[in-house]
């Protein structure tokens, strides 16, 4: 493989930009399980950078910004408008997964199922309308 970054735990982080981003990462570790392995505050309560993990996965976010990248990433425009892509998390128990999420408020768009290919996958969407899909099926193995 070309450019592969050596010695690192997963070349892929998904970056998010949030209008509410200290509410976006309290939230993601309540209802998905994240943990916070770095975060940087910005101005006005805002965050200038974060990096939460879950198992050897990691996603970058910050909030909203008038910057060169700010005009190239946004928030939705609204938590029901459609995306052009998702996450998908690996998982051990899908339906516990589930019920947590559900617990902290996640607006479960695809319920808990088997899927043809393998697995068990439920989908829903973060307070900003974020889509993210957790299954147990795991392209790896």
């Amino acid at each position: 493989m070309a450019n592969l970054a050596k010695n690192t735990t997963a070349t892929i982080v998904l970056s998010l930009r949030y209008r509410d981003a200290p509410a976006a990462i309290e939230w993601l570790c309540k209802a998905f399980g994240f943990e916070k392995h770095f975060v940087v505050p910005g101005e006005d309560g805002t965050i200038a950078h974060a990096q939460l993990v879950f198992g050897n996965g990691m996603i970058m976010l910050g909030s909203v910004r008038d910057d060169e990248f700010g005009a190239l990433q946004k928030p939705l425009e609204t938590p029901d408008s459609p995306v052009s892509q998702s996450a998908y998390v690996i998982v051990d128990d899908v339906d516990a997964h589930h019920a947590r999420a559900v617990a902290a408020g996640a607006r479960v768009v695809m319920a808990p199922e088997d899927q043809d290919h393998g697995g068990r996958l439920y989908a829903c969407r973060d307070p900003e309308g974020n889509l993210w899909n957790f299954g147990s099926y795991d392209p790896w193995e």
